[in-house]
Formats: C-alpha cells, structure tokens, sequence
C-alpha cells in the first residue's frame, strides 16, 4: 500500500471516529435535555432535600422553574442560592422537620430556613409576600449542577427593599 493511501485511510478512520464521538455528545446532550424538561419542568411535585438528606420536603412548582431569582440582600447574596416562588401550601415537610431551623434578620419577617445538621438553606418564608415560600432550585432532587448554570435567573434587589425604606 503506498504511503498516500495510507495517510488517506488513518485521516479517513480518524475523522470517523471524532464524528461518532460528536454524535454520541450531541445524543446524550439531547437526552439529558429530555429528562431534564420532561422530569422537572412539567412534573408539579418535586422532591427537595438538603445535603445531608435529614431533610426531605414535597414541593409544588405550579409554573415550573420559571420566574427564578437570586436575590441581592445582606442575607442571600452570601448564600448565592437561585430561588423559585411557590405558594405557601405547596411546600410540606416529609422528613427531618426537627433538624429545621431558621434564621430572622433585620424586619424579623422573612425565616430563612436551614438544615441544622449540614447548613443547607432549603427554603425561605419571603417578608415580600409572607404567604410564600422562596425555595433553593439547587435542593432540587435530579437538577444537575451544569443545569442550574443554564436556568434563567434575574436579580431580585434585596438591598433596596420596600420594608426597609423609611
């Protein structure tokens, strides 16, 4: 065999191989985005948990991850959690409610909650609307992290906030 047609062969088999490479990328990429839509996005109930797994809460994410904030005061810009709003009674507590705790600052209305044992904010009650709760997206049981960087996130001026104005 001459040297040409052998350098043509390994150029031939080596793009071969990058293209089968891309294309199982690009069908698991496509796969991951399935589930991902299909399994948290248009499922209503979601199961939230801290680090630890002490803590286990049913959540109801009505418009599934939509609406998602990270908010900009003292108390949030520190933890960087991206939140999702949901109403009161969509959250309830399936395990380790004794290993909540929570954590009130400034007006005293908002309860920032967390796991006791691992530190892990779960969930907030919001002092903007008390009748719901903020809860960590990266709690959410099948987000991956690489996810949580793709999500739509605005900021929420947590700094500047209408109880704080005198």
């Amino acid at each position: 065999m001459s040297e040409q047609l052998r350098i043509i062969l390994i150029i031939i088999i080596s793009v071969s191989i990058f293209g089968l490479l891309i294309f199982v990328f690009v069908k698991n990429y496509i796969k991951n985005k399935i589930n991902y839509y299909l399994n948290v996005k248009n499922n209503i109930h979601h199961k939230l948990t801290c680090h630890c797994n002490k803590i286990e809460i049913d959540i109801m994410l009505i418009n599934g991850l939509n609406n998602l904030y990270r908010c900009n005061c003292s108390m949030c810009k520190r933890k960087g959690a991206i939140t999702a709003v949901i109403p009161k009674n969509g959250l309830k507590i399936i395990k380790g409610e004794n290993h909540i705790k929570f954590y009130q600052f400034n007006t005293n209305v908002a309860k920032h909650y967390f796991c006791e044992i691992c530190g892990i904010n779960t969930h907030s009650q919001r002092r903007s609307d008390p009748n719901t709760f903020g809860i960590n997206v990266g709690c959410l049981d099948g987000i991956s992290p690489q996810e949580l960087f793709e999500l739509n996130v605005r900021v929420n001026d947590g700094q500047n906030h209408i109880k704080d104005q005198k």
